[in-house]
């Protein structure tokens, strides 16, 4: 009972070994690109032409662009966890945002994790995380002890974008310290915009690899995340009538998606882009943190539309996220799209049995290219979620929070439960519970009886 509810269908797993495609010889890349508080929103594949995405717009083109995806987290170190490990991010022992210390000590990932870079290692791959961390920064949390062969980048939830700083507005000198680092050594480049070094940085990692030696490459940017900065070539692709925090955060991710189209096209001139799966999400939701935004209030920069709520909450605009999955060389039928709810940690057993590497027992996902390959429903019968005291379940075409956030904006605070109807009420405009009882009993008994596995406590 609990490993069909918590983990997977059981009869998910005879469909999924049936749609296995015939792979080419040699094993599959793997390019993991991951962005930083990109709403489903800010995406123009996802119906708004506002946002300039024309690169991740080519990889839904060309592969299946999901509807239902969630992130594990609507926050960003425990969304990482979970998609580094494949388990709900309080199995992980990741809980929330991590902090931000230039005593380098904050300890994230346990030593010990079975992580995508330990297992692919151990398969012959090299491994390459490029950008945002925050999955600790104590020695046995770092990226070379977590199964990366390179790392370039940044272990805190963010930096500026200009001088590789992090800072707290109005916090003591001491909480202002560079956080630029090659391995385990710190490096002060050159006044590069971080989203162009990254990008840099991407091209040279592919460029270093030897002809058929697999590899993994996590590509995190930390856009459109704050610091809002972005160069002024970005900013004059859209208009001026915009909002200053739409027009900065859109500029932001214009210009990661420059990058992704260059590492697209490097995949493509070494003729490697057939043998490379490229898997592309947002961490999570846009964010409304007044400290995003340049106006003196709430963000207005981000977009989760049509969905209601925000990073830092368990409402779908927190967590419902964009995600494509393209790969052309294992016949996805380019173009789709997979409305099956799926979640973040089913990246790890998807690329792991697509390596030909066995699924961990340990961990919580599934492999979903059935479903992606529209051969298979999803594989879970429930989807759970916790950040702080809010807690979510999703069941079938049902989902309840205990806790609900209220974010600015908001005439008043939501009820307590919450109950929602996906399919009739995307927008979870119209709370359901007085008019179903018994599903928010049953619903509460499961977000209880997850707790328990999860091994967290009780949110009442």
């Amino acid at each position: 009972m609990w490993r069909r509810d918590f983990i997977t269908a059981g009869s998910f797993a005879a469909a999924a070994n049936a749609a296995q495609p015939a792979l080419s010889k040699r094993r599959p890349n793997f390019l993991i690109i991951y962005t930083d508080d990109q709403g489903i929103g800010d995406v123009g594949c996802y119906g708004h032409p506002e946002a300039r995405t024309p690169h991740i717009d080519a990889l839904a083109r060309g592969g299946v662009r999901f509807t239902q995806w969630y992130t594990n987290a609507p926050i960003c170190s425990a969304s990482r966890a979970a998609l580094l490990t494949g388990k709900y991010p309080e199995r992980a022992g990741v809980l929330g945002a991590l902090p931000s210390s230039a005593a380098r000590d904050v300890s994230g990932l346990r030593p010990g994790e079975t992580t995508l870079a330990t297992e692919l290692r151990a398969a012959g791959y090299r491994t390459g995380v490029i950008g945002k961390w925050h999955l600790g920064s104590a020695p046995h949390s770092r990226p070379m002890a977590q199964g990366f062969d390179e790392f370039f980048g940044w272990y805190s939830g963010w930096l500026d974008a200009y001088s590789h700083r992090y800072y707290q507005l109005g916090s003591a000198p001491g909480r202002i310290f560079h956080d630029l680092w090659r391995n385990d050594t710190e490096v002060h480049e050159e006044p590069a915009y971080m989203t162009e070094l990254l990008g840099r940085e991407a091209l040279a990692f592919l460029n270093r690899q030897r002809q058929g030696q697999p590899f993994l490459l996590h590509l995190a940017f930390g856009a459109p995340h704050y610091s809002m900065m972005a160069p002024r070539r970005y900013l004059e692709r859209f208009p001026q009538s915009m909002s200053r925090d739409r027009r900065e955060h859109l500029a932001m991710i214009a210009a990661l998606d420059d990058v992704v189209g260059a590492v697209v096209d490097n995949l493509r001139r070494r003729k490697l882009l057939n043998d490379t799966v490229i898997y592309f999400q947002s961490d999570n939701g846009a964010t409304r943190e007044e400290r995003a935004s340049h106006l003196g209030g709430p963000n207005d920069g981000g977009s989760n539309r049509p969905f209601r709520g925000w990073k830092q909450g368990l409402f779908e605009g927190g967590i419902r996220v964009p995600a494509i999955l393209h790969a052309p060389g294992l016949a996805l039928p380019a173009g789709t799209v997979c409305a099956e709810p799926c979640q973040t940690m089913d990246i790890l057993p998807t690329f792991l049995s697509l390596a030909g590497r066995p699924k961990p027992g340990s961990i919580d996902g599934s492999d979903i290219l059935a479903a992606a390959q529209g051969k298979a429903r999803s594989p879970h019968a429930r989807l759970h979620w916790a950040f702080n005291k809010q807690r979510a379940v999703r069941e079938g075409d049902w989902k309840l929070i205990l806790n609900p956030p209220r974010f600015p904006g908001d005439q008043a605070a939501p009820e307590s439960p919450w109950l929602s109807n996906l399919a009739q009420d995307p927008a979870e405009t119209r709370n359901y519970a007085s008019a179903e009882p018994a599903r928010v009993a049953a619903l509460r008994r499961a977000i209880a009886d997850w707790e328990r596995y999860a091994g967290i406590e009780s949110a009442g």
